[in-house]
Formats: C-alpha cells, structure tokens, sequence
C-alpha cells in the first residue's frame, strides 16, 4: 500500500513547477513535498495561517501544526498570518495549486471528500475554499476503496464542490476531466486498459495518444 501511495505521490509532484503556491491536503497528498523532482522547488500553504513550510520535522515545535494537525517546520522567510489573511489568498486565486484525496469524483469533476452520513467528521475544514479559488485542482487516491469504485459516473456522497476537479492520479494511471467525461492519458504498465475501465464506475475515454505513467 505504502509504495502504491508513493507512486502516486511522485508522478503528482511531477505537475507542479518552480515556485508554485501549492496546498497539499492530508494524508497521501503531504507526501508530494518529499517527491519533488530535482530542482523544483514549491511555496506550501496551510489554510490555518502559513505560508512557506519546510519538511517534516525530526524534532517537532508543538506548537507549529498545519491545517491537519499535524507538526511541521517553517522554511527561511516563511510567514504567520491569521485565519481571513489565509483564506483571502485561497479565495483570491493565489493558490497554483491544491492537491487532495477524495471520497468519491465523478466524470463532471464533481467531487465529495468531506463526510460520510452517519460517521463522526472533524469539520469541513478548507476544502470548499481550496477546490473553488485554486488554479488547478488534483486529486491524488487509490483507484478503488476495498473493491468498490471511487470514479463514478455520479457522486453518491454530499458534494464539496461542483466542476471542480481537473486530473485524477491514481496507481493505475492519470485522467483528465474532459467536456466529454474522464480521459486515461497515462496508464501504469502493471495494468491493462480493460483493468481500469473494470476499476471505473463510469466511461473511461482512452486517450488516442495515451503513455506509459511515468514515476
């Protein structure tokens, strides 16, 4: 599982550029960081209030934490601010990019990542925000939960936000959200194209130029 993740991690750090102000949400997403590409370097942001975190730390300061609790490390030049200065950035079309899991994204890029009925949930936190006012929106996830698809052709779970999502990148490939629905642009060569449509709860469009993922 670990190294599924770790795949995914590389070939979406593989998307950002020099310099970009990118928000990586929790879980597999924060291991982007540690995945960048030689000479890449990228501004993160947490809605709590930072700008320029550095990388995980060996000896943590308590009282440095971002949006998902957990200990981080401020890069030279990194700044604090409060809750409305981060949010006025996200919102203000400042961020470059956001990358999240998701629950479930469906061949519209809808997305639902938030709450399940019925199971206890921390709170939205600032996904509403990072989805609408990023400037490319990717989510990075296992294909399939315990067998069942993720990609469908409708969410079933409360949505965070409509339209929204641009790629998908999973460990059996990347997709596109196309006007015609979600294109496979690069495939993994431990699987066939019949694999991921089988792993799809929706049309798959098969890019006529599709690669080999590249990680």
């Amino acid at each position: 599982m670990a190294d599924l993740k770790g795949r995914i991690a590389r070939r979406t750090a593989q998307e950002l550029h020099d310099g970009d102000v990118v928000n990586l949400g929790i879980g597999l997403p924060t291991m982007v960081a540690d995945n960048l590409p030689e000479g890449v370097e990228i501004v993160l942001q947490s809605e709590n209030g930072i700008m320029g975190m550095g990388p995980t730390p060996s000896s943590p300061d308590v009282d440095v934490v971002n949006a998902g609790a957990q200990y981080v490390t401020i890069n030279p030049g990194g700044q604090f601010f409060d809750s409305a200065t981060s949010f006025g950035i996200i919102r203000g079309g400042h961020v470059d990019a956001t990358i999240l899991g998701a629950l479930e994204v469906d061949q519209h890029g809808n997305l639902s990542n938030w709450i399940i009925p019925g199971k206890m949930v921390p709170g939205m936190g600032g996904a509403m925000d990072l989805v609408v006012g990023a400037k490319k929106v990717i989510v990075s996830m296992l294909h399939t939960q315990k067998g069942k698809h993720k990609i469908l052709e409708e969410c079933k779970l409360p949505y965070t936000a409509l339209g929204v999502v641009d790629m998908i990148i999973t460990e059996m490939g990347v997709m596109e959200v196309t006007q015609e629905g979600i294109m496979l642009t690069e495939i993994y060569p431990d699987y066939t194209v019949d694999d991921v449509k089988a792993a799809t709860g929706c049309k798959l469009i098969i890019a006529d130029d599709l690669k080999e993922m590249s990680i």
